[in-house]
């Protein structure tokens, strides 16, 4: 996709109402570990489709391990959807019951006449988890050093490029004009191009950060995390008609959420990485702990799931400064947070 792109984001919702036919979404499966022989005779099966597999979601994945979902009668099944498109696809067609993505995509989808639409009901990250990688490394760091460079950027429309613009914005940086930001490149294949020589600035979530890093390819200078400030980055969503047919299978879902909530905001880096390192067998504890420390430092977990409706606000803010926003959607409408609140009581 060149930079100045014909594809909207904000046609996904018209993608998704065509692909509500489809039969069967493409993704990756994770084995609960924990579940115990038999087990799925008493749990309630639910199949949790999540945008991406990252260090940066750990307090679902301490969920897991720590078999929290267990004690609270849930058999989950993970699926890797691969991107927000088909996370939010998954979830409107029934191949899976509830979706773990950007808010974004559920306005999106609300905004675009779908009737049983998708709200969110619970919000794991409060800042962007992607970060500014350089060819050499720059001590003291400025965001105008990126004017008139080439940036390997994200998709228009999605949060890692929104969160990008709206940082440039912050610092009168204009991303249109003042910046060459590359969209063309699929997400998770960006690190690669960088090492291939494409661009002098790339935008990266980890472990891909940490891994150009270790192969001197480039440079971690700063992080969209704390530049951008709280944004509500990633939430647990469901149809309408999930969450009214099912309340206590997401009562119990959001409890088992908590309990990974905690446990992160009680742990150390280390503790941490090695609860779940089982989720990432590919990757070394020792990175593992890195980028864990990396996530914990700049408060990425939220002390609870509540989403709030200044978080949602400045969402909408953010897709409206990014020119993806036709009209703003009612806070009630799309975030239902009595289950969040009720988990911690």
């Amino acid at each position: 996709m060149p930079k100045h792109i014909s594809f909207s984001y904000k046609g996904l919702a018209l993608i998704l109402s065509a692909l509500l036919l489809v039969g069967c979404v493409a993704g990756c499966q994770k084995t609960n570990k924990n579940e115990a022989p038999g087990s799925s005779k008493t749990l309630t099966k639910v199949t949790l489709n999540e945008v991406a597999h990252s260090i940066f979601y750990a307090p679902m994945y301490v969920a897991i391990e720590e078999g929290y979902f267990k004690e609270e009668g849930i058999d989950i099944t993970l699926v890797t959807g691969f991107g927000a498109d088909k996370t939010m696809t998954a979830v409107l067609t029934g191949e899976a019951d509830i979706g773990f993505m950007g808010s974004e995509s559920t306005i999106y989808t609300y905004i675009g006449g779908t009737q049983d639409y998708v709200v969110n009901f619970a919000q794991l990250t409060q800042r962007a988890g992607n970060f500014l990688v350089s060819r050499e490394p720059i001590d003291n760091f400025s965001w105008d050093m990126l004017k008139g460079k080439k940036v390997l950027g994200g998709r228009a429309g999605g949060m890692p490029e929104m969160v990008f613009e709206y940082i440039l914005k912050k610092h009168s940086i204009d991303p249109g004009t003042d910046v060459s930001i590359d969209q063309s490149i699929d997400f998770g294949s960006t690190a690669a191009a960088f090492s291939g020589g494409q661009g002098e600035f790339t935008i990266e979530f980890e472990p891909h950060a940490t891994s150009l890093e270790t192969k001197g390819d480039g440079y971690v200078i700063a992080s969209l995390g704390k530049d951008s400030g709280y944004v509500p980055y990633t939430a647990f969503s469901a149809k309408k008609s999930y969450l009214e047919a099912h309340p206590d299978t997401i009562q119990a879902f959001t409890n088992a959420l908590q309990k990974g909530m905690e446990y992160v905001n009680s742990h150390t880096p280390e503790e941490i990485a090695k609860a779940i390192a089982p989720q990432f067998e590919e990757t070394d504890l020792e990175t593992i702990t890195t980028i864990v420390s990396r996530y914990h430092e700049q408060d990425t977990w939220k002390e609870n799931l509540i989403f709030e409706e200044d978080a949602f606000t400045l969402l909408q803010n953010i897709l409206d400064e990014a020119g993806e926003l036709s009209e703003r959607v009612p806070y009630e409408t799309l975030v239902n947070t009595q289950f969040a609140k009720t988990a911690v009581q």
